[in-house]
């Protein structure tokens, strides 16, 4: 027999089984499910803008020197 392998809810940390039977995976409740989809609607779920010297940052990006 396998053993059900199982995941942390995103928003509680309750252990939730990765099986299709638990129906709002790989949230624990449809409580937790809704929560995180209002964080995200609600724009509180942003991506980093980027660092001084990440690379693409433009033209006054260290890079390397051309000979003149």
């Amino acid at each position: 027999m396998s053993q059900v392998r199982t995941v942390k809810c995103p928003q509680c940390g309750a252990p939730v089984p990765w099986v299709p039977e638990s129906r709002y995976r790989p949230f624990c409740s449809e409580r937790c499910k809704q929560i995180d989809l209002g964080a995200w609607a609600s724009e509180s779920y942003r991506m980093p803008a980027s660092a001084p010297g990440d690379p693409g940052e433009g033209d006054d990006a260290p890079g390397p020197r051309q000979n003149d």
